[in-house]
């Protein structure tokens, strides 16, 4: 007796070629909105963060300092004298010879981990290569290969740069704790400055925890939560922060940028009085 042999299911075969239409989307919403304004804030960030960082100046007044500047590495640092402070609180790992900012020694760190974060990667690819701008909507690029060649295979070191964010973090923890005590060195001040950097700092770490690196770092290759209790729980709390990720992205983007612009209007004599 002859066994019935099932049909063959048809194959489908795939087509690198796009839809054929001639419109670049059928989209009607405001769907350029958000690429905007993400190109916006983001070129408004880097032209301030370049120019702040290129300055070399008004960027500590006693006890604040500018988060693109701490810590100061360079010897320079120790050289200035500022509001008659004998100079920024510094390690003088980069001798004499390191003349230019000292900014430019650390600002490749949390640059480096905005830059390779996955939420940013999307931002940027949207806004400033349109690598699609939105969804539904064409890309100008003829070819796609992704993140597995040079130079957007570097993407991958966004852990390692992780890493590096949690050690200027603690940093910036530090210099907010400092920011309580007042010129002759007392604890117990608090003042503007001392707000805004302990916000910075708050924010800073949250965006960090909330990092789909840190989730993964903390949850992943479990097999067993139940083998992991004290995992598990720091994986849901990272977790819960996860989801606002866009947004603690964001705020502390734009405030760590205030935060460099209040120290640099007091230590310049813009802002005095009541705003110290």
């Amino acid at each position: 007796m002859a066994v019935p042999v099932a049909p063959e299911a048809p194959t489908q075969q795939k087509s690198g070629a796009r839809a054929a239409i001639s419109e670049r989307t059928l989209r009607t919403d405001r769907w350029w909105q958000p690429p905007l304004i993400s190109f916006t804030v983001l070129s408004a960030f880097v032209i301030y963060a370049t120019w702040a960082a290129f300055v070399n100046g008004d960027y500590y007044y006693k006890p604040y300092i500018s988060p693109f500047y701490s810590p100061c590495l360079a010897h320079v640092c120790g050289a200035k004298t500022i509001h008659g402070a004998s100079g920024v609180p510094h390690l003088s790992l980069f001798g004499p010879w390191w003349a230019i900012s000292p900014a430019l020694i650390i600002l490749i760190f949390p640059l480096g981990f905005r830059m390779t974060c996955y939420y940013y990667r999307r931002t940027y690819y949207r806004s400033f290569w349109l690598s699609p701008p939105a969804c539904a909507v064409a890309e100008p690029h003829k070819s796609y290969s992704g993140e597995t060649r040079f130079p957007l295979i570097l993407q991958n070191v966004h852990r390692y740069f992780f890493y590096a964010g949690l050690v200027f973090n603690s940093i910036l923890t530090y210099d907010a704790v400092l920011a309580f005590r007042n010129h002759d060195g007392q604890w117990g001040h608090v003042g503007v400055g001392t707000a805004v950097l302990v916000v910075n700092a708050a924010l800073l770490w949250m965006y960090s925890l909330s990092c789909h690196s840190c989730r993964h770092i903390i949850g992943g290759r479990l097999k067993h939560f139940s083998k992991h209790p004290v995992r598990f729980r720091m994986w849901g709390y990272v977790s819960k922060l996860n989801q606002k990720h866009m947004q603690l992205a964001w705020a502390s983007l734009i405030f760590v940028a205030l935060a460099d612009l209040y120290v640099r209007l007091v230590a310049s004599g813009t802002l005095h009085g009541g705003w110290v």
